[in-house]
């Protein structure tokens, strides 16, 4: 399930590693912006995401040249669908990742909830333009995703990352998770005339709205945490990159490297939902009805039968 296009890849960015060729900051090939086909992809057909697309290469040109940076050829990989994010040098000579997100719901107060954690198991914001979406990035070297390691590996990471980053932040600093969810809904109703099963649905939708009202013991999630948000640094072993910031309740916090992890999810549901929610000490069955609300009501592109497979296999357990 993707976020915000269903239906696989999400808000993800390209990964900050690789070696790009750099160029002057404020060069007159700005006019000639190479974009990422995914992220074109992304765009197209929504009238507010080209003009953004549009406008992209002078954004580009401005923020370069305020914070004075040299960029490289924009990463282009399988993550790049909802931002610009290319290598960049600083005047000083120090690397880094110049990021600028396509305007959406979910990529709002990234900047901001980077500066909370203040690199504690994220990425260091160095500059950042919370208006334009503009941020300049600790860069990660060697910067390979955790993805490429076997999964067992991938949930010991996770989980320790998560629970460092689960802080309660201050009152009002953060949107509630629930006004994420409320979206979703209304995508999913807009599409009420292809759901497969009505009741099915209904019944995640149900639990969106439940499992998200605010309680005293939200903290600050990453909602969007799987290993390809996950990469190799010096500074520590991992860092986190690409959160998609909202006050919540944590066991939301666990789904989406299940969901990630599919394969093995629909081979041993309770026991992967168990093992992963131990590492983390959340409750397994609040997991188990997150996974099972978004299996069952999360927006997709293919409303099949096929696609509610594995929340009628969640929902069997609850």
């Amino acid at each position: 399930m993707t976020r915000p296009s269903p239906p696989a890849g999400g808000g993800r960015s390209p990964a900050p590693a690789g070696g790009s060729r750099i160029l002057p900051a404020c060069h007159d090939r700005m006019s000639h912006l190479h974009i990422p086909e995914r992220l074109s992809l992304t765009c197209h057909g929504d009238p507010a995401r080209e003009a953004w697309l549009a406008a992209l290469p002078g954004l580009v040109q401005s923020v370069a040249g305020r914070w004075r940076l040299r960029l490289g050829a924009p990463f282009d990989g399988e993550e790049g669908s909802c931002a610009w994010v290319a290598p960049a040098v600083r005047e000083d000579g120090t690397d880094a990742v110049l990021k600028l997100a396509m305007p959406h719901l979910e990529a709002e107060h990234e900047s901001r909830a980077l500066a909370f954690w203040d690199g504690d198991a994220a990425v260091r914001v160095l500059e950042a333009d919370e208006a334009e979406l503009a941020m300049l990035l600790e860069r990660c070297v060697p910067g390979t995703a955790l993805r490429a390691r076997p999964e067992a590996e991938q949930d010991a990471v996770v989980a320790g990352l998560l629970q460092r980053l689960w802080r309660r932040p201050p009152a009002g600093a953060f949107r509630p998770l629930a006004a994420m969810l409320a979206k979703w809904a209304a995508e999913t109703r807009a599409d009420a005339a292809r759901w497969p099963d009505a009741g099915l649905v209904e019944a995640g939708l149900a639990l969106f709205e439940m499992l998200s009202r605010p309680g005293e013991d939200d903290v600050l999630l990453a909602t969007d945490l799987h290993a390809g948000n996950v990469l190799a640094a010096g500074r520590e072993p991992w860092l986190v990159i690409d959160p998609k910031p909202f006050a919540g309740d944590r066991a939301y916090d666990a789904t989406q490297h299940l969901i990630d992890c599919e394969a093995r999810l629909r081979a041993r549901p309770a026991q992967v939902i168990g093992a992963f929610a131990d590492a983390l000490a959340i409750d397994p069955e609040r997991l188990r009805l997150w996974l099972f609300a978004r299996y069952a009501a999360e927006s997709r592109d293919d409303w099949t039968e096929a696609s509610m497979a594995l929340a009628r296999q969640l929902g069997r357990t609850i």
